[in-house]
């Protein structure tokens, strides 16, 4: 390990590298709330509202404005009674697409929104954030980077500091958690 090498090293390593495999490399300041790269109105919305919108219309060039937004919201209000059922309603979602309904002509039409191209994942957007604050329930939790795949986030990397010989994975798991 480089004398000297900081967690904050690190990250800025493992962005360049996600940079490097085509992400997107955003810092979460700039895209904080009040800073005029703003990317939500809410630090409780956990997504990044504008690339999800935009994902669906570049993916269902087909779909009238109506079911995208339809789609949007149903996306964004996943609700079941239990943390379990959300997850597999909203992996449905993910994988199968969002089913939806609009009306043309004299006839409603049943179709479904992508939200991921399985097929060309070129075709999706990578977004790879450091520091991307959410607070839930009055809690604030920031993680080191967050990575989005058309603005749904997928995966959440906390960073310890190498040259700590205590840092672990669960002091790294702990540092996640929302005590009550």
């Amino acid at each position: 390990m480089p004398p000297g090498l900081t967690e904050s090293d690190v990250e800025e390593i493992v962005l360049s590298w996600f940079g490097d495999l085509g992400y997107s490399v955003l810092h979460g300041p700039a895209i904080a709330l009040g800073e005029s790269g703003t990317e939500r109105s809410d630090y409780s919305d956990p997504l990044l509202p504008d690339r999800l919108k935009s994902a669906l219309s570049r993916l269902n060039p087909s779909l009238p404005s109506e079911p995208l937004e339809d789609a949007f919201r149903r996306l964004t209000r996943v609700d079941s009674p239990s943390l379990v059922q959300r997850n597999r309603h909203f992996h449905r979602l993910l994988t199968e697409g969002v089913p939806v309904e609009y009306r043309s002509g004299d006839r409603i039409v049943h179709d479904t929104a992508t939200i991921v191209d399985f097929e060309s994942p070129d075709k999706n957007e990578w977004t790879a954030v450091n520091q991307f604050t959410v607070v839930e329930n009055r809690h604030t939790r920031r993680p080191d980077i967050v990575l989005f795949l058309n603005g749904l986030p997928l995966a959440v990397i906390e960073l310890k500091d190498p040259t700590n010989e205590n840092a672990t994975i669960w002091s790294a798991f702990d540092q996640l958690q929302i005590r009550s």
